[in-house]
Order: structure tokens, then sequence, then C-alpha cells
């Protein structure tokens, strides 16, 4: 093997802004505005923080620790931890080989978005109609696999450079890029207004306080218990755990950093992002289609609803789709560099081979997968009925597969091998090097990995197979 084949990150700034790009992606920016609409915005953002707190803390800090203590991917991490947890080493691999190829099929969707309006081609999806426009986009033979084709090869360059040169110098451009521009068009967002032809005037500040104050009118256990498990399955997306990712990462971060001060800026960049991204979409919605867009939006919010949204703006729509967009791929290909790196570490630390040579396995592997995903909407589409109720293609299986089932498993097997094999105390030891100060959390960290976590991740592995439909 090359002498630094592996690399490490430079400092502790490196590390959290590498850590915080690969948590920033599209499940803040797309998944978790849609979730808070479908919640009723302040209920959900209310029980979220509180699960990044605890939940999210708890699952970062042990997969972190765990790859600095190793050394290694999450492909032998795991193993080292100790030898009969070896497998979960495999499952947790498989995840990102999953996720990078359909994850990357979607970047180039956001591609294809960015490039329509910075070109000043807005118009034709407001002449053709925003929904007939995606479908005609994703239904095409040709350009979703173009598209998809920048997307992961850009992707692929920068894990080819390497995690100084590469990974850590992508992340110190795009982070601050990204940072900037989503408190601008969040400021800008807040200034909107709109009256409707019944002479109704709503205002972004309106749509605000549907995003921001919880509303506990007619909430029962089973719609608490929903909102719960969007919450808990947002953080997976949202802070990129149980995916090998935060391992890898964890196994570049120097001996002697503060791992205590690195988790708590990167839970304060990806909640803060994932917030402004919903005072942008929530409010947004809100002024020009009403209560009713927000609640009608789903999982076609970005592609669908912000479009038609940004046409009503006038001329300034022209320029703050095209900055949201901008946005938007910044964030996503963060995180696909970073998936991406979770499988070449392990490549690398397996089978000893090459940067280059890892990377391009990947690459090539990837981009197979992906070109089948994308002809799942045209060449290849068929409908297929999930075990939760919802009707299926190539893309939502993959999605369903790894979300659903393969992340509740690994999160779980973890809290299994930390929290009753190897003990807590082998992970906060760990925590506690290159830290002056006693973690806080260390109470917390031992009954949520020991307890609440693994039960809070059982009930969602139960929910996958609609199991609680008795609830109504």
């Amino acid at each position: 093997m090359e002498k630094n084949t592996r690399g490490s990150f430079t400092g502790n700034l490196g590390f959290v802004l590498a850590t915080a790009g690969s948590a920033i992606g599209l499940g803040n920016l797309w998944r978790f505005p849609y979730l808070a609409a479908k919640d009723g915005g302040g209920l959900f953002l209310l029980i979220y923080v509180a699960l990044v707190l605890t939940f999210g803390f708890t699952l970062m800090t042990a997969e972190i620790a765990i790859g600095r203590k190793t050394g290694v991917g999450p492909l032998q991490a795991y193993g080292r931890m100790d030898k009969r947890f070896g497998f979960l080493g495999w499952i947790a691999t498989a995840v990102p080989i999953i996720i990078f190829p359909y994850y990357c099929v979607i970047g180039g969707w956001i591609v294809q978005y960015a490039f329509t309006y910075v070109s000043g081609g807005a118009s034709t999806i407001y002449q053709t109609g925003a929904g007939d426009f995606f479908g005609s986009f994703i239904s095409n033979h040709i350009s979703p696999i173009v598209c998809f084709f920048i997307f992961i090869t850009l992707s692929a360059i920068v894990v080819l450079f390497g995690v100084e040169k590469g990974i850590e110098k992508a992340s110190k451009i795009m982070m601050p890029i990204l940072l900037i521009l989503i408190i601008g068009i969040a400021i800008y967002s807040l200034t909107l207004s709109y009256t409707d032809e019944s002479g109704e005037t709503r205002t972004a500040w309106d749509g605000l306080m549907i995003y921001l104050i919880p509303n506990f009118e007619g909430l029962t256990f089973s719609k608490f218990l929903s909102i719960l498990l969007d919450a808990t399955g947002q953080l997976f997306y949202s802070l990129s755990v149980a995916m090998g990712i935060m391992i890898a990462y964890g196994s570049y971060a120097k001996k002697d950093g503060n791992l205590v001060s690195s988790i708590n800026q990167i839970e304060l960049f990806d909640t803060g992002i994932a917030i402004l991204a919903g005072m942008i979409i929530i409010p947004s919605v809100f002024v020009f289609q009403g209560s009713e867009g927000l609640a009608k939006s789903g999982p076609s919010l970005m592609f669908v609803s912000l479009p038609q949204v940004f046409e009503q703006m006038g001329i300034w729509g022209h320029i703050i789709g095209a900055l949201f967009f901008i946005l938007v791929f910044f964030a996503a290909i963060t995180s696909s560099i970073s998936l991406m790196e979770a499988v070449t570490a392990s490549i690398i630390d397996r089978f000893k081979l090459k940067r280059s040579i890892a990377t391009l396995l990947c690459y090539v592997i990837s981009l197979i997968v992906g070109v089948i995903v994308c002809l799942g909407y045209n060449l290849f589409y068929f409908e297929l009925t999930l075990p939760n109720g919802a009707v299926a293609q190539i893309l939502d299986i993959l999605d369903y597969i790894t979300n659903n089932l393969m992340l509740p498993i690994v999160a779980f097997l973890t809290c299994v091998l930390v929290g009753w094999v190897c003990k807590p105390k082998s992970v906060l030891d760990e925590v506690q090097i290159g830290c002056d100060k006693k973690l806080r959390r260390a109470g917390m960290f031992k009954v949520m990995i020991k307890f609440i976590a693994p039960i809070l991740l059982l009930v969602l592995l139960m929910q996958a197979f609609n199991l609680f439909s008795f609830l109504g």
C-alpha cells in the first residue's frame, strides 16, 4: 500500500467541516422540510431537536470514537472492537454501497434544475408545468443518465485526491459558500407576502409561526408515534449515522483532537442548516400555496412545489431559484463524497489497494447501478408494493431497504456492541482523549446507548413492516 494512502485531516477545523459537509445534504434541504410540513411544523421540530441532542449525539459519538479508536474504515472497525461483530462491518459498508448510486441519481436531478435556472431556462419549467417537467425529465432515457454521470464523476474526482487535498479542501471551500447562500435565501424568504384572488393576504411570518410553534391540538398517540418515527428516521439522513461514514471520518481524525467540541459543532452545523432550510421552504410554500400546499407537498416539494413558488415570485424567482439549486448542489455533493469515501476507505483497508484503484472500483460499480436506477423510471419501470404499503420502483426499493431496514439494524447492533459488549467506557475513554473537561453528557450517553436508543430502533424496524397499523 502507498504511504499515507488513507490520509488524515490536518486539524479539527478540517474534520468538523468535512464531517458537517457529510451530514448536511439532501436530508437537510429536501427531506427535513417536507417531513416538517407533513407533521405540522413546530411539533416535528421540537421532537427532532430533542432527538438530535440525545439519540443523534449518542450514535454520532459512538461511531466517530470507534473510527478514531480503531484507525480503520467501517469494514474492519467493528471486528477490531470485538471479533464477534466483524459481520456488522460488512452490513455497515453495504449501506453506502447501496445508497451512493441512487443518491447520485437524485444529485443528477439537482444538476438538471441548477443548470436550467442558472442558464435562464426556468421559463421552460413554468411553461411545461412543474409536475410535467419533472415527470418528463426522469422518464427520459438519456438526460437523467447524463446528469447522473456529471454528478458522480465530480464526487469521484474529489475522493480521488484524498482526504487532505480532496475532501478537506473541498469542504473548506463549499461549506462557507453553502452557509452564506442558505442564510441569504432564508432572510429573503421571510420578506415574502402574497394576496390571492379571494383577497386573503399571507405572509412569510405566518408560515414561520406554523413552522416554529408546536401545535398540540388534536394530537393522538398514533400521530405522536408517527412524528417521532419520522424524526428518528430523519436523523439517519441528516447526521449520516449507521452508514459507516462517521467511522471512516473518525479514523482520519487527529488522536489529540477534541472530539467533544467537534461533535457539538457538527450537531450545531447540521441542525442549524436543517432549520434554516425549513425557514426557506415552509414559509415560501405557505405564502403562495397556503396550508393546502404544505399538506400536499411531500417528497415532490423540491422538484415540483418549489418551482411553482419560484414562478410566482416573478423575476426574483429566477434568481432565487438559481441560488437555491446551487445551494442544494453543494449540500448534495458534500454528502455524496462522504458516501463514496466510506466505501473507498473500506476497500483500501481490507484489500490494501491504492486510493486511485479503490476509487475507480467504487466509481465503476456505482456507475452501473446508477444507470439501472435512472432507467427505473422508463425502460425498467415497474411497481411493487412494499411492506409498509407504499408503491415503489427501483430507487424507492433501494431507499426502503437501506433507510427502513439496514440503517436501524446497523444502529441497533452498534448500541449492543458499545452498550453491552465493549461497554460505554470503551467509547467514553476515547472521547475524553484530547478533551480537558469531563464529558457533560456521559451519563445520558450510557442510558441512551444501553436502553433508550435500542428501543427506539426496534420500534423503527417494526414500523418498517407497518406493525402499528392497528393504531389507526
